[in-house]
């Protein structure tokens, strides 16, 4: 199945393949939610630098903390099944509206100004494929980067993580099988050690790790804009015995106060399939249910109600 899963190479756009490219980048959003990006722009040179930095950090300054931590797990007894973790060493670095990077005293200043410059490419790769999108849908361009927009502009962010070799991979997910809350995700992740999977067609699909790709999936905040034309999609990182996986993911979100809601022109005769909500709310509900299927979440936003065309939670 890895060799089907879909691949664009972004440089396919600007020649006589764009069509073509267009429609795989369009059957990739319909289908799969994830596809894998070659010819990016960000270069493998600085990719290859924060791949090396962001290893030695969790080395020096994570790796006993997380043994630490890793050994209440490992007491459990046999057959335990262990709901309430995931085997990974994981950091939030913020960068917009307003960077968080300085408070990371034990991140040394060359691996902040390879991870700012790095953030600084994939913020700009997002808005692109943003309006890509935008094109393959039928909406204006800009469309989707407005509707992420609010008050404040979009909320932009990376999570650092690693999954050390796991002794007892049946008894614990390196990630538990989740969608993610918010707009479209770009991840870095380890080209040698394996383990990140969607669900498709009720089957769990690698992932395949690809030198210096970035992987996209899209959250639940395009399939309610698309009226569920594009789907956030199920996915897990399986923990392994074997290496210890680096991933680096970036998330495109809205603004807090970002109203969300099915572009009109994408609604047909019919009512519209999904809630119209502040992205906020939505949040709040996804960090205390962050594991369980998106439809309860969608649900519960249908008791949003709109008050001088501004949605404001029900009393």
């Amino acid at each position: 199945m890895a060799c089907s899963f879909p691949v664009l190479d972004l440089e396919k756009l600007r020649g006589e393949e764009r069509e073509q490219s267009m429609d795989l980048l369009r059957d990739a959003c319909e289908k799969w939610g994830f596809f894998e990006l070659l010819n990016h722009g960000i270069s493998h040179e600085l990719m290859d630098e924060v791949e090396r930095r962001t290893k030695a950090h969790y080395e020096q300054c994570r790796k006993q903390k997380f043994k630490q931590l890793a050994c209440k797990a490992l007491k459990s007894g046999p057959g335990t099944d262990v709901t309430d973790m995931d085997w990974e060493s994981t950091f939030f670095l913020r960068h917009l509206p307003v960077s968080n990077m300085s408070d990371f005293p034990d991140m040394d200043e060359e691996y902040r100004k390879a991870m700012t410059e790095f953030a600084t490419g994939l913020e700009k790769l997002a808005e692109r494929l943003l309006d890509l999108l935008c094109e393959n849908l039928g909406l204006e361009e800009g469309y989707l980067k407005n509707a992420f927009y609010g008050s404040k502009g979009p909320n932009f962010g990376t999570k650092v993580s690693n999954y050390p070799p796991c002794p007892r991979p049946e008894l614990i997910h390196g990630l538990r099988a989740h969608t993610d809350a918010g707009g479209i995700i770009l991840l870095f992740q380890d080209d040698r050690v394996s383990g990140l999977q969607l669900l498709k067609d009720g089957q769990w699909i690698d992932v395949p790790p690809m030198h210096h790709s970035i992987v996209v999936n899209l959250g639940d905040q395009i399939e309610v804009i698309t009226n569920g034309k594009y789907k956030s999609v199920l996915h897990r990182v399986v923990a392994r015995s074997d290496g210890n996986r680096m991933s680096i993911a970036s998330f495109y979100n809205p603004s807090g106060d970002a109203v969300i809601y099915p572009a009109p022109s994408l609604v047909q005769k019919e009512a519209e399939a999904y809630p119209r909500f502040v992205f906020e709310d939505y949040m709040k509900l996804y960090v205390t249910q962050k594991f369980q299927a998106k439809q309860p979440r969608f649900e519960a936003m249908k008791a949003t109600v709109t008050v001088n065309g501004q949605p404001t939670p029900t009393p």
